[in-house]
């Protein structure tokens, strides 16, 4: 499969929106995740862009969709009652071009110490 950038770049890139939408965040505020998965996603989005123009009419070769999940940890008062964090699994599948096309996830770490987990994922399809 052919990605736009490398696995580190990805890496470092989601870490970076992630920092910069959350950083000053100590925990989980429901009325701000909605905006906090729109900067996330488009921080990604545009440095993702930016770093891959270049093609005619300086465009990226790929479409990109790029999708973030924030999800609250239980307090520790409730953990004790259903035995543990609230449990979550994601997954993604599609019929495309493997030579072209591709997926790449990722779980932010620095979530955990503010009382949530929070998985990227990116998705392109050549052009």
């Amino acid at each position: 499969m052919a990605s736009p950038l490398s696995t580190e770049e990805l890496t470092q890139i989601a870490n970076a929106a992630c920092e910069k939408a959350l950083g000053s965040a100590e925990s989980y505020q429901h009325s701000l995740v909605a905006d906090w998965n729109s900067a996330i996603i488009n921080e990604i989005l545009r440095v993702v862009i930016e770093k891959t123009k270049g093609g005619p009419h300086d465009i990226p070769p790929f479409k990109y969709i790029a999708n973030c999940t924030i999800i609250q940890h239980i307090s520790s008062s409730s953990e004790h009652a259903t035995g543990g964090r609230r449990g979550m699994h994601s997954a993604v599948g599609a019929y495309w071009n493997n030579e072209k096309d591709g997926t790449w996830s990722y779980k932010w770490e620095g979530a955990e110490k503010k009382g949530m987990d929070i998985v990227i994922s990116l998705t392109w399809v050549g052009l």
